[in-house]
């Protein structure tokens, strides 16, 4: 049997992956397409059988085995449950490639044949289905296709390749226990870092976006504890009702972004929260708002937390509690920064990604307000390490058509229902991630 034929297990699907094959010359697309059904194996066993967030024993050992039998040095554990694999080659710059690994608590409906049946407890405590609702199975797959690439062609290049999985993206944990756990000082420092997402983006499937600059958001996770003085909700008169005054923070809240923030400085507060009481007719002592906190730059990540403590201190002030009673306001730790993609590099990268894939397929798109952890690979060393994330659209043609003809939304990422087309995001991510490899590490005098 072929080493680019399909596969029907997994054994044989490693050895179709990582079989060694003579470089060839020549565009990396027709590599790619031949192995297309061997990835798209991988990729439905992936889907099939997601993990939680510092969970993915069995998906990185399964992962960490195909990169080795490429011939990569493979190091697991790092940062718990990720993976760090060096290719050497000569002298030259040092670039990392990262894909995420971890799936989400959430029950599948995509109706795929290959659907997740997965049930997992988190921390949480409550047992749900797992799926990999937000695309990182097609993120793994991806970077397996160009870790073959990038193997098969060692004479085309020339430097030191380091691709690594990382765990616990969704939690915005996994970056930075990577690097805590010596990511930057175990294995070689890179001078550049690439990675891609999928997108539910309104463009074909395979479209390429790119966002100079900041391009995810500060994501602050905060909790406001608000006391009070309960009693019967037939004498008010006598309590300081926190379910009144939490409220009355609720929607001064808003004018921390409307009148504190500059219009000019993209900035979120939402309360996801409200939490007090357990009978009609008694007015509790506590009431509990969680809120998310979304900023780009760390002034504007400050000034948001500033007024966030001053409108809790100040309306508590008006209500007449005391210095004591005042409301405790807690800022999660760590949180998730935002990524900035250097300009410079970014337009580089994405002028290559214009000439290989053509005009029409790459776009720039504005910033969004989602978080990313991406963003502490390049925070760790800013002086060092120029970083790009990407986005691939992955939604399906017949998505777009509803959402044209009938005004039907798409589902998003973190949907039960976000079912992108796999073989587009996969098959465009490995060709760009291998091709932007390819192009950071030219052989001298190549």
């Amino acid at each position: 049997m072929s080493a680019r034929q399909i596969t029907t297990s997994l054994a044989a699907l490693g050895l179709a992956l990582a079989a060694s094959v003579p470089a060839q010359a020549g565009d990396l697309r027709e590599d790619l397409a031949a192995d297309m059904p061997a990835l798209m194996e991988l990729y439905r066993d992936l889907h099939a059988n997601p993990e939680l967030s510092f969970e993915e024993h069995k998906t990185a050992a399964k992962l960490a085995k195909i990169m080795r039998e490429l011939g990569f040095e493979v190091t697991e554990g790092v940062g718990q449950t990720g993976v760090v694999s060096v290719m050497r080659n000569g002298d030259g710059p040092v670039v990392m490639l990262r894909a995420d690994m971890d799936g989400l608590p959430v029950i599948e409906q995509t109706g795929l044949p290959f659907a997740s049946k997965v049930m997992a407890t988190p921390a949480s405590g409550v047992t749900t289905g797992v799926m990999h609702a937000c695309g990182h199975d097609t993120h793994m797959t991806g970077f397996i296709g160009a870790a073959r690439l990038l193997a098969e062609r060692k004479d085309e290049w020339q430097g030191t390749l380091v691709m690594i999985l990382q765990p616990a993206e969704e939690l915005g944990l996994g970056a930075i226990a990577m690097l805590e756990d010596g990511l930057y000082t175990r294995f070689p420092k890179p001078e550049y870092v690439l990675a891609f997402h999928d997108a539910a983006a309104p463009a074909p499937a395979g479209t390429i976006g790119y966002t100079p600059g900041y391009a995810l958001a500060n994501v602050d996770s905060v909790d406001i504890h608000v006391k009070g003085i309960g009693g019967h909700g037939a004498y008010p008169h006598t309590t300081v009702d926190p379910v009144v005054l939490a409220s009355s923070i609720v929607m001064k809240l808003q004018t921390v972004v409307s009148r504190n923030s500059s219009p000019l400085d993209p900035a979120v507060i939402t309360v996801g929260s409200f939490h007090a009481g357990a009978k009609h007719n008694i007015i509790s002592d506590e009431a509990k708002l969680q809120l998310t906190v979304r900023s780009y730059s760390d002034e504007s990540r400050q000034l948001l937390l500033d007024g966030i403590r001053r409108v809790a201190r100040g309306e508590a002030i008006t209500a007449g509690l005391p210095e004591e009673l005042m409301p405790e306001v807690t800022v999660e730790e760590p949180y998730t920064p935002s990524t900035y993609n250097d300009p410079g590099f970014s337009e580089e990268r994405a002028a290559a990604f214009r000439a290989r894939f053509g005009e029409d397929r790459v776009i720039q798109w504005p910033a969004v307000m989602g978080g990313e952890d991406f963003s502490q690979f390049r925070r760790a060393a800013p002086d060092d390490v120029k970083s790009m994330i990407f986005w691939i659209s992955g939604t399906p043609d017949e998505m777009l058509t509803a959402l044209k003809e009938e005004g039907k939304p798409l589902p998003s990422l973190h949907s039960p229902f976000w079912a992108p087309d796999a073989e587009k995001v996969i098959a465009t991510g490995a060709e760009a991630l291998a091709g932007a490899a390819l192009e950071l590490m030219p052989r001298s005098g190549g």
